[in-house]
């Protein structure tokens, strides 16, 4: 069935420039381009990907847009900026004229809630992206929802977008039901615009995984979401991790196979084409 990809990364692997790429993660020391994309997804009936940030630069976003223009898979980029400066803005409308462009991204996960979400200058940011009608995309830890909510709650004419369901704590014959109850009462608020079922096998704790462990976390934000706000997303390379793209993809048409072929559609394409306003 057609598919988007709502979130994967390239990189030109340099130690200094990515740093959260530890000597441990042998598979993603090296060059993740174009033509690397292509084939990892060749006979997957990919039509098309969403490049996300991977680095806190600037220069990251350029990055991203040059790669795209060489790329016929990508159709968007959701870059980073320096959303706590006050010349924000002329980055952000730099960067708007680009067709490509389509959000924006900070690395929040883990980090305290001073630092973004509860931020003076980083809200100020935020309110920029809000006038330019440009999503923010929430990376996030299950630990942080409560703090989320009321972030979102402080910008309710901002579009968001939940990177990697939140990023529960996967281990068998422990379901967070925390997390759970936290997703659905983000999913309540309607300016989170959707949410990536994406890099949830990075987050198995166990040492395999399989499709019975992973269900119920589909099924959970599927709830919390619906078909016509939940998108699929690979996470690709860092998936590599722990599965390869044609595994992933699989597991989750697998997951799919349960619900109507509208809702399918929606979640494997139709949904992240609306949601970035993807142009071919």
């Amino acid at each position: 069935m057609w598919t988007i990809d709502s979130h994967h990364h390239f990189w030109k692997f340099d130690q200094a420039e990515y740093e959260w790429i530890e000597e441990g993660m042998t598979p993603l020391r090296q060059d993740f381009l174009c033509p690397e994309l292509g084939e990892a997804t060749s006979g997957l009936e990919l039509e098309g990907a969403v490049s996300v940030q991977a680095r806190t630069r600037v220069e990251e976003t350029d990055f991203l847009l040059r790669e795209g223009k060489d790329c016929p898979l990508v159709k968007g980029v959701v870059g980073w900026a320096p959303l706590k400066d006050a010349a924000v803005g002329e980055c952000l409308d730099r960067w708007g004229s680009d067709p490509l462009f389509c959000g924006v991204r900070e690395i929040c996960q883990g980090a305290p809630d001073d630092e973004f979400f509860e931020n003076d200058a980083f809200n100020r940011g935020i309110g920029e992206l809000t006038r330019r009608e440009v999503p923010y995309e929430l990376l996030l830890y299950e630990n942080q929802l409560e703090t989320v909510i009321r972030f979102v709650d402080r910008h309710p004419e901002q579009r968001f977008i939940v990177d990697h369901i939140a990023k529960p704590v996967i281990r068998l014959g422990a379901f967070p039901a925390n997390w759970a109850k936290g997703l659905r009462e983000l999913g309540q608020r309607e300016q989170v615009v959707g949410c990536k079922f994406s890099g949830v096998v990075t987050e198995v704790r166990d040492e395999k995984w399989d499709e019975d462990l992973l269900r119920p976390y589909f099924d959970a934000a599927l709830n919390a979401f619906g078909a016509q706000r939940l998108m699929f997303g690979s996470d690709w390379p860092v998936c590599l991790l722990r599965s390869s793209y044609k595994q992933w993809i699989g597991s989750v048409r697998e997951f799919l196979s349960h619900v109507s072929a509208s809702q399918q559609r929606a979640i494997l394409a139709e949904n992240a084409i609306r949601v970035y306003g993807l142009q071919w």
